[in-house]
């Protein structure tokens, strides 16, 4: 899991993430709607571990998952819970930014969640040992990296690609931000936002969400195959911000 960009409009906001793993890994079930612990969420599924690393809600919300917190740490298995779990278990609460800072997350491997609940930012890490809540410039876009698998040269690249990208584009649009996880990068299919790593690692998916005007739409990537799916949910419990 491993770049995520956010983009705010006028409108609407824009979330996309690119999905990069091994090529041992099965391939995920494409979007569609559960019902968890109350909540309506849209999201694609991992066949091995049953989790999910981005999703929308019929509340207004999105999330975003990737890999690690600040720095490449050793794996340490067996954990807990498989990311993509505790990603669910955040997510379908009442209040997931609540939750994330309630929830018991020894045994869990480092992550980074980034979340957009009550018209509010939040970008969420749990480093193996402490957790940390910060909140980006909501008017403001936004890109992140997994730190798993990139390290800061690569990080610098994209962060200057997706400015690039920013100064030229006249309208952002789901298509554009599909177009710039598609298409940014130097021509090296290592360090390209869509990468491939002796099609042992490469990019399997990228999805795109897109929030406002009453409704959520993910539009969802297999690259593997070049499938296209695009699905909608209703926005029938807004978020009323807290004073």
């Amino acid at each position: 899991m491993c770049t995520v960009s956010f983009i705010p409009g006028s409108q609407s906001v824009l979330i996309a993430h690119s999905r990069d793993e091994k090529s041992t890994r099965g391939r995920a079930f494409p979007p569609r709607l559960y019902e968890l612990n109350g909540t309506r969420l849209l999201f694609p599924r991992d066949t091995t571990a049953g989790g999910t690393w981005v999703a929308l809600n019929d509340r207004g919300d999105a999330a975003a998952l990737l890999n690690g917190a600040y720095h490449n740490h050793i794996p340490a298995p067996p954990y807990r819970k498989s990311r993509g779990i505790v990603f669910l278990d955040i997510f379908s609460a009442p209040d997931p930014v609540q939750h994330f800072q309630q929830l018991d997350l020894a045994g869990i491997e480092p992550f980074t969640l980034v979340i957009w609940s009550r018209e509010t930012l939040y970008d969420c890490r749990w480093d193996g040992t402490e957790k940390h809540l910060n909140r980006p410039d909501p008017a403001k876009p936004h890109i992140w990296a997994s730190v798993t698998l990139y390290n800061k040269t690569i990080y610098a690249k994209r962060e200057r690609w997706f400015n690039q990208w920013l100064q030229q584009q006249p309208a952002l649009a789901p298509d554009t931000l599909l177009n710039f996880h598609l298409n940014a990068g130097e021509g090296d299919p290592e360090t390209d936002l869509k990468m491939n790593l002796d099609d042992e690692l490469f990019t399997v998916s990228i999805t795109v969400m897109q929030l406002g005007s009453g409704k959520g739409a993910m539009e969802y990537l297999d690259t593997r195959d070049d499938h296209r799916s695009l699905l909608e949910l209703p926005i029938s419990q807004p978020a009323v911000l807290v004073p």
